[in-house]
Order: C-alpha cells, then structure tokens, then sequence
C-alpha cells in the first residue's frame, strides 16, 4: 500500500472495483473530488495510477485470484462492485459467479460493511444470459451476509 491512506484522515475507506471501466472511472472521479478515501483494486495497476489522484491507493489484485482479496480489503468500510466477466474466453456466467464469490467472502473476513453494486434491470424470467448472470452477482453478494445495497442500470 501506498502512503495516500495518511492523506485522508478521518474518512472511511471506500474500495472500487472496475475503475478502468465506463462507470467506475467516472465514479472514481466524483468520489475523489468529494474527498473521499478511495482504494481502487486492479488487475494492472499500471494502467491505472497515472489517472488517479494523489490521495488515491492504487493496488493489484483480481477477484478470480482470492488470495489477493484480504490485503485489498484491510480497513475498508464501503467496496463497490462494477464487475462483469462479458470479455471473457471462459464461461462469463460460471467466471461472473466465482469473483462475486470471493469478493463477498473477503468483504465478510475484513469487516466491511456494505457492498454496492451496480446490476441489471429484469426478473429472472425471460432475461438474457448476461442479464440473468447480473442477477446472480446480486444474489451472490447478498448471500454474503454483507449489507449490499444493489443498483439495476438499464444500458449504460
């Protein structure tokens, strides 16, 4: 970890996930500039810490590898979840199930108390393969036993 976490004093800890993405990098922004203590988790950090501000944790890890999830975790309070495995070679539905697993079993073993996640609209029935694989994720995280809060997003 960085030293960024002695910059935010006095402010809970909010881990992102997805912040190279449409919504999170956005997000990633807002939260910044409200001053939020922001820990963003990446599979190629690189990418990502030239766009972050200074005050901003930038740390590897990737939810279909558990084992760096604790580290990520220590002393966060709010992780949002934009994740979905659509780009995926493997199955992206069994893939999608897996991270949300894990990700909602280090949230438990760390303490966290809330998840947010951004899902899809629509009932179980009826829904495609990606949509009905949004609805699991939320299943999934809710499952957890950690408060999640989950938003459904027409197309983004």
């Amino acid at each position: 970890m960085s030293d960024a976490s002695t910059r935010v004093r006095g402010k809970p800890l909010i881990l992102l996930t997805g912040a190279t993405g449409y919504v999170g990098g956005r997000l990633l922004k807002a939260l910044e500039q409200a001053g939020h203590h922001v820990r963003c988790l990446a599979r190629h950090p690189e990418f990502l810490r030239a766009r972050v501000a200074p005050t901003t944790e930038v740390v590897a890890g990737d939810v279909l590898d558990q084992e760096t999830l604790p580290a990520a975790m220590k002393g966060v309070q709010t992780a949002y979840y934009l994740i979905h495995s659509m780009g995926s070679r493997q199955a992206f539905d069994e893939e999608d199930r897996r991270a949300a697993r894990h990700f909602g079993e280090a949230a438990r073993d760390a303490g966290v108390q809330r998840l947010i996640y951004l899902g899809g609209l629509g009932d179980r029935g009826g829904l495609s393969p990606h949509l009905q694989s949004r609805q699991e994720v939320g299943e999934i995280l809710r499952a957890s036993g950690v408060q999640t809060i989950e938003f459904r997003a027409s197309i983004v």
